[in-house]
């Protein structure tokens, strides 16, 4: 008989080959770019349609997260999830096929539409399909997925061109969408839209049957079942959208969305995106030699992917806040020092011929950046929303990440040919510690709660812990069933 954690492994597995996907549409330009400038090249491509090349992935995430926002609500995570991977397996066939600048663009518009859908979906998936205990193991895996494939297209663009590298980025997606048509729907879904029957048999197909797996599933439609009662009466169409304005109004919505925002800052300021685009241009920056540029560049990819699964263990075993602060301050603090190290050999103050000293701060950096600063805002969009709001909730910190990743990778070329790499990671560090201080006061430990109990603090203002029912909570199943 296959386990419960078999099972869970087997549909994450599908998010995380989506992440694979996402992190190569990310990382493309540092091939795709370098190849469109090459003497050789029959696409010209100047200064500013490279930057937009790179960065409109970005904008394009938007109406992602908009389409897998309205699928996940109307059709259910597993549909939603099958019909996002589509625009993104087109556009890498339109990338091997394109033989100019609007068919490249076409392309990238689409890899960033499915890129920017699977962000929110994907977390939402793993935060109602997986155990609490392992729920955060699995969120950070989604970080370790897309620096793998970061690392996967800097690995290949040194021995294969542009086009075999779009063809090779097909393979996570259709793997993917093969073992989405293998699961079963999410039962927290179910429980939404009245289906308790097959809601139950979902949860026990994920979960198996234990006393803490049933107290939680009676828990989740006893709650479900409250907010049906609740909310009984028939809405007019203006009805639904007061309501759906209202949503901005209440405290179980709004400071979930304000953490999920910061969370978004958080995640560009640390360099997430922007290394990956423009890596060799960062290290032949830093070290002055590019011939030497891919295999550093490789070293760090496999480091930052070394260390991003490394902190998938760390979160079974620490706090979400004590491993996000420790390792945030730490970072901010690595960041400073490289980038007042680099100052100084650009003003001659210090010699310029050990390159290996920032290199290797630079290594640390994103080591302690991949422990907290990237994989725990990713997480947060799986898990700090209540179920209402869930899908609302993760567009809305989709549309924030979209957003701020493409005027990230816009504003980054600029950066660096005006104030340089040190001036442009002094700046992302700077705002990375104003984002981890607002943070600490503002959220909440979410290890090992149930999704069902995180609902419960935003609505109430603490933790209930929902696998003990007491006999109140008995009543009201039999009252409102």
């Amino acid at each position: 008989m296959v386990s419960p954690v078999f099972r869970q492994i087997w549909t994450v597995s599908a998010v995380l080959l989506n992440m694979i996907g996402q992190g190569m549409v990310l990382s493309y330009p540092s091939s795709l770019l370098p190849g469109l400038q090459s003497e050789n090249s029959t696409i010209k491509v100047d200064f500013n349609t490279a930057a937009w090349l790179s960065s409109s992935i970005g904008l394009a995430g938007i109406p992602g997260f908009l389409l897998s926002s309205y699928f996940m609500d109307i059709w259910g995570r597993k549909v939603a999830h099958g019909l996002i991977i589509i625009p993104g397996t087109i556009g890498w066939s339109l990338v091997y096929a394109a033989n100019n600048i609007p068919t490249l663009m076409i392309a990238r518009i689409l890899g960033g539409m499915t890129a920017g859908g699977t962000v929110g979906l994907g977390a939402v998936v793993i935060g109602e399909y997986t155990d609490p205990k392992h729920r955060g193991m699995f969120l950070n895996l989604k970080t370790a997925a897309v620096c793998m494939g970061g690392m996967l297209v800097h690995a290949l663009g040194h021995f294969v061109d542009w086009r075999t590298i779009a063809l090779v980025a097909l393979v996570p997606h259709i793997l993917a969408l093969g073992i989405i048509c293998s699961w079963p729907e999410s039962p927290s879904w179910l429980a939404l839209k009245k289906q308790f029957e097959k809601s139950e048999q979902s949860f026990y197909w994920l979960r198996g049957k234990t006393t803490q797996s049933r107290k939680e599933i009676e828990e989740l439609i006893r709650a479900q079942k409250e907010s049906l009662q609740l909310s009984s009466k028939k809405i007019s169409l203006g009805g639904r959208i007061k309501e759906f304005f209202r949503k901005f109004l209440r405290k179980d919505f709004t400071k979930p969305l304000v953490i999920v925002i910061l969370g978004t800052f958080l995640l560009e300021a640390s360099g997430r995106h922007i290394f990956p685009a423009y890596a060799i241009k960062i290290i032949n920056a830093v070290t002055g030699d590019s011939s030497q540029s891919f295999y550093y560049t490789l070293a760090i990819d496999i480091i930052i992917t070394t260390s991003a699964v490394f902190s998938s263990i760390l979160v079974k075993m620490f706090k979400r806040r004590t491993l996000l602060f420790v390792s945030g301050f730490s970072a901010v603090a690595v960041l400073m020092s490289v980038c007042l190290y680099l100052f100084l050999v650009s003003r001659d103050l210090i010699s310029s011929e050990r390159t290996w000293i920032p290199i290797m701060m630079f290594v640390a950096y994103f080591i302690l950046a991949n422990l907290g600063c990237t994989p725990i805002p990713l997480a947060l969009i799986g898990e700090v929303f209540p179920l209402a709001h869930r899908g609302i909730g993760s567009c809305c910190g989709g549309l924030s990440l979209s957003i701020v990743l493409n005027i990230g990778l816009q504003v980054a070329p600029y950066l660096m040919a005006s104030v340089k790499v040190y001036g442009t990671f002094a700046i992302l560090g700077a705002t990375t510690g104003i984002v981890l201080m607002i943070l600490f006061f503002i959220l909440p430990e979410t290890k090992d709660k149930t999704l069902q109990e995180i609902d419960d603090y935003f609505k109430y203002g603490k933790f209930k812990d929902v696998r003990e029912n007491n006999d109140d909570d008995e009543v009201n199943v039999k009252m409102i069933t």
